[in-house]
């Protein structure tokens, strides 16, 4: 009998060409609900901020995001050297997430 090989299928994925570009963000802010996190990327340049992006994850997924910037955060630093930590942003930013 003949065996099955299980094709390996790829995910088509869209990528919109709004996005291509990226978005900048100088400082993320962070709120969680028991079911999901809530990412907020701004952009801050002073006496003005706007909210860039906002993303919205599971719990179970945002400690895979975390492990993955960890892990390439140290293949970052193998290469090219140590990062230093950015300095807290002054407080407060005048940032009010929306009501709930």
């Amino acid at each position: 009998m003949a065996e099955k090989k299980e094709a390996k299928r790829g995910i088509q994925v869209a990528f919109p060409d709004i996005l291509k570009g990226g978005v900048y963000s100088n400082i993320m802010h962070v709120t969680h609900t028991r079911e999901e996190f809530v990412l907020d990327f701004l952009v801050v340049l002073p006496p003005a901020g706007a909210v860039t992006a906002r993303v919205i994850t599971s719990p179970g997924h945002i400690k895979r995001m975390i492990a993955a910037l960890q892990q390439n955060l140290q293949k970052y630093e193998a290469s090219f050297g140590s990062v230093a930590e950015a300095p807290e942003p002054p407080r407060p930013l005048g940032f009010q997430p929306p009501p709930k």
